[in-house]
């Protein structure tokens, strides 16, 4: 028996893993590596935690192309604005300018991002804006196909004031069980550790995800 496609004409599924989590002092963002086309793969290891400025990053999932373009107007957006008034832009600024984009586009859009970060007025802070362009404040945030296998673990799992390393661990466990499980997330994780002191890159790579209980 076949599965029966509900994709519209010349429409093709996408997926992704995206997750970020606050700690006291910054934030841990997450995502998959895996690009796909219906069942084509188009990138194993594509960069899905997108920079706007020094210290705020954005989560991409959805349609690829929509989601970088609302990167780079952000970031562009930010980095005008914080020139204006010649200090840093805080996190909560970038999230309101994507959900000004994902809001007002949202029938021509297909993009659900995380915006995290560090700033001096917030620490470290977490927003999501799914499809349709709500913005919320969350002390974390899961999204794109994969996310929809690990609710029950990270409700599970999740406790506030989590140290630095133990958010570490917590984004990669969960992003790597919605890998094993969602055939359109895979690749590799990447990791950027965000804080006072600037943000760190880490990726782990596909034969060294952290399965175990």
């Amino acid at each position: 028996m076949a599965f029966e496609s509900h994709a519209r004409k010349g429409e093709v599924s996408t997926g992704t893993t995206i997750m970020a989590v606050a700690f006291d002092g910054g934030v841990v963002l997450g995502a998959d590596s895996r690009v796909s086309t219906g069942t084509y793969i188009a990138n194993r290891v594509s960069d899905k935690v997108a920079a706007l400025h020094d210290s705020i990053f954005m989560c991409r999932s959805g349609s690829a192309a929509d989601t970088q373009a609302i990167s780079d107007y952000v970031r562009y957006w930010l980095a005008s604005h914080a020139t204006e008034v010649n200090r840093p832009p805080t996190v909560k600024t970038a999230a309101t300018l994507a959900r000004k984009l994902c809001y007002e586009n949202k029938d021509a859009l297909m993009a659900g991002v995380i915006v995290g970060g560090y700033d001096p007025v917030e620490g470290g802070s977490v927003y999501v804006l799914p499809l349709g362009g709500t913005l919320m404040k969350m002390p974390f945030a899961i999204g794109g196909s994969g996310s929809t296998y690990i609710y029950g673990h990270v409700d599970s799992e999740y406790k506030p004031n989590m140290t630095k390393d133990e958010c570490k661990q917590f984004v990669k466990k969960a992003i790597a069980h919605a890998m094993a499980r969602d055939g359109s997330s895979g690749g590799i994780i990447r990791l950027v550790t965000v804080d006072a002191s600037g943000s760190e890159r880490e990726y782990i790579p596909g034969d060294q995800l952290p399965y175990g209980p």
